[in-house]
């Protein structure tokens, strides 16, 4: 495919934009390459500047699950936009989206819309410290909660010691309240809590990891640090910013029938505008301000327009009985026809899935936290990436994020995905 619009304008935003990106994974620096400048998108295809169709299996990073331009999502934006797209004052929307997802997920009674994932995640553990009167947190490598300092930590030498800062910027005072933990290992988490008595505010984790490739939970792992929160007086942090409205109408909750404490929300929930929540039973949301002690504000929160997007799209999940049966079955029919001729071609792989989310590895082992996603072999997803831009699909540019895929993508979609892997494997 020729990219030659897409090259120009990437030349052009590195003059006036960092890096020519507003998101770092955008730059392709995990690949090589130029990054791919879209126009428009419809459904399961994106549409670049070079009049190349994509299928899509990143769909803005997860929000699209119903597809692209989706029409209901599209309409009530474009109606609600005819009166005015901002006000800095309480809308009945607000209270209409709010009450249909404190229906639709367990262990809720009410919730707070922000701008983002980052704000949701940075908001809820300060909700956290607050309300426990606790500093320290619990986090796990690989997990990605955005880029509030506190989440911003790489591993210090032992269970008793303190994280460092992984990026300038982080005082060494910040990350000193981050204990980092491995991802499905209860034991290491344990460690941690018996090393840090009565420190801890809150354990912070994506119940299914979708950013060191797409990492499910291993057997009774969720289960495990429920019990310990609960022994150890220590909230439970669930960040659904990504599995939140996908995995079950539910979410993560829903489907390992396990409770959080607070439970983050993004991406779906905004139907493809940008959208952050943060939701609580009424003891622990009631330490925010006004109401409470703790403060977290925003002048776009609840923005109409953002609003209206994200009512419409959970009112589309939460009407259709078959919408997550169906996503979850055609990712199936994905993993089971990659595997085949991966197999069938003798190339060295893993393949992880869960619902819609879904991860090919280059390596033989499981991939069960940070440090098995980091052996996988990363020239041949390079070349896999590349290959698989070639013959139209749209994956996502770095070994370590999931694939997420949409209601929109036909059985013909999938069946051309799979031929494309079975001929470019045989050039791995």
């Amino acid at each position: 495919m020729i990219y030659k619009r897409s090259s120009a304008l990437f030349a052009q935003a590195e003059k006036v934009i960092p890096g020519g990106v507003n998101s770092p994974v955008r730059a392709f620096k995990g690949v090589g390459g130029t990054p791919i400048f879209v126009k428009e998108a419809k459904g399961a295809y994106l549409f670049d500047e070079d009049n190349n169709r994509l299928i899509d299996y990143i769909n803005s990073w997860g929000p699209m699950i119903l597809g692209h331009a989706f029409e209901p999502v599209v309409n009530a934006v474009v109606e609600k936009a005819k009166k005015g797209t901002s006000f800095g004052m309480p809308t009945e929307i607000e209270t209409q989206i709010a009450e249909l997802a404190v229906s639709m997920v367990p262990n809720i009674d009410k919730i707070r819309f922000v701008n983002s994932g980052t704000e949701a995640c940075m908001s809820a553990v300060r909700l956290a410290r607050g309300f426990t009167g606790k500093d320290k947190i619990i986090k796990f490598a690989g997990c990605y909660h955005g880029h509030s300092d506190s989440f911003l930590i790489q591993a210090g030498s032992g269970a008793s010691t303190f994280g460092t800062p992984n990026s300038p910027g982080v005082t060494k005072g910040t990350a000193k309240d981050t204990l980092l933990a491995r991802y499905n290992d209860v034991g290491n988490v344990n460690e941690l809590i018996q090393a840090n008595k009565n420190q801890i505010a809150c354990i912070i984790i994506e119940p299914v990891a979708g950013n060191m490739g797409c990492i499910p939970p291993n057997q009774g792992f969720l289960q495990s640090l429920r019990d310990l929160c609960d022994a150890n007086r220590i909230l439970l942090v669930f960040d659904e910013v990504m599995t939140g409205f996908r995995l079950a109408k539910g979410g993560a909750q829903e489907l390992f029938d396990i409770n959080a404490d607070i439970i983050c929300f993004g991406k779906v929930i905004g139907g493809g505008l940008p959208v952050g929540a943060f939701a609580a039973r009424h003891e622990i949301m009631n330490f925010l301000a006004p109401l409470g002690p703790v403060y977290q504000a925003g002048t776009l929160s609840g923005n109409p327009l953002a609003m209206a997007a994200g009512l419409a799209m959970l009112t589309e999940l939460n009407n259709d009985k078959e919408i997550f049966n169906r996503l979850a079955k055609k990712t199936e029919y994905l993993h089971l026809g990659i595997a085949k001729v991966l197999n069938e071609n003798n190339i060295t792989h893993t393949i992880n899935r869960i619902g819609s989310m879904i991860s090919v590895h280059f390596d033989e082992a499981n991939v069960v936290d940070f440090d098995t996603a980091a052996k996988g072999n990363n020239d041949t997803f390079k070349k896999f990436f590349h290959g698989m831009l070639n013959h139209g699909i749209y994956i996502a540019p770095s070994a370590f994020e999931t694939w997420f895929i949409t209601d929109a993508l036909t059985y013909q979609d999938l069946d051309f995905t799979i031929a494309a892997v079975n001929t470019l494997s045989k050039t791995l």
